[in-house]
């Protein structure tokens, strides 16, 4: 493990609220059951509680506890676009944090495939927290310097490194439908999009 994920881990572990580059953007990350760091996170986002979080993980195990049990159609066609940038929304347990999945009876959820943020959930050994690293209504951040420049020194740890997709936030799908909620969704028919997700 290498000094800078030690230290996002401790910052972690301190009720942390940090930054990490992902497949798509910088996220701002911290640790899920801790309501007191996910309040924060929302605060420094203005984000509403009742949209519900993305959470990403470096294996389906650290997921599982959160979600309802998946037929096997379901769980192949999820498995097959992970790791990678394509969030699903699943069905979660009604035990799940109020705080993760908002107003939603499903959890957004992603196996990430950026090196640096599978390092940071392998070490931290279980999901992390991935919402887009801005101020809400503005575009989200890029690189680490980007991150600075919104946030200044209100985060806890920033893990620097380099984003390595597009630019834009994750792809989110329904799990039980295959429907795209953000994304390609720009693409579908208002039938099709009305009652989506809010991006996180």
């Amino acid at each position: 493990m290498s000094w800078h994920i030690r230290e996002a881990v401790r910052r972690l572990g301190e009720s942390g609220v940090i930054a990490y580059p992902t497949e798509t953007v910088f996220g701002l990350g911290c640790d899920p059951f801790n309501p007191v760091a996910v309040l924060r996170l929302l605060a420094l986002k203005q984000r509403n509680i009742e949209q519900g979080l993305i959470l990403i993980a470096s294996d389906f195990a650290q997921l599982e506890p959160l979600l309802m049990p998946l037929s096997a159609a379901v769980r192949n066609r999820i498995l097959e676009t992970w790791p990678g940038p394509v969030t699903w929304t699943l069905p979660c347990l009604p035990k799940t944090p109020v705080w993760l999945r908002g107003r939603h009876k499903s959890l957004a959820v992603r196996l990430t495939s950026h090196p640096l943020a599978r390092s940071l959930c392998g070490s931290w050994n279980a999901p992390l927290v991935s919402t887009s690293a801005n101020r809400h209504g503005k575009p989200p951040a890029t690189s680490a310097l980007g991150v600075r420049l919104a946030f200044d020194a209100e985060l806890d740890y920033i893990l620097h490194g380099k984003v390595t997709g597009t630019g834009k936030p994750s792809e989110i799908r329904d799990g039980i439908t295959g429907r795209v909620l953000r994304g390609s969704s720009a693409n579908l028919p208002d039938s099709e999009r009305q009652n989506t997700r809010p991006p996180p």
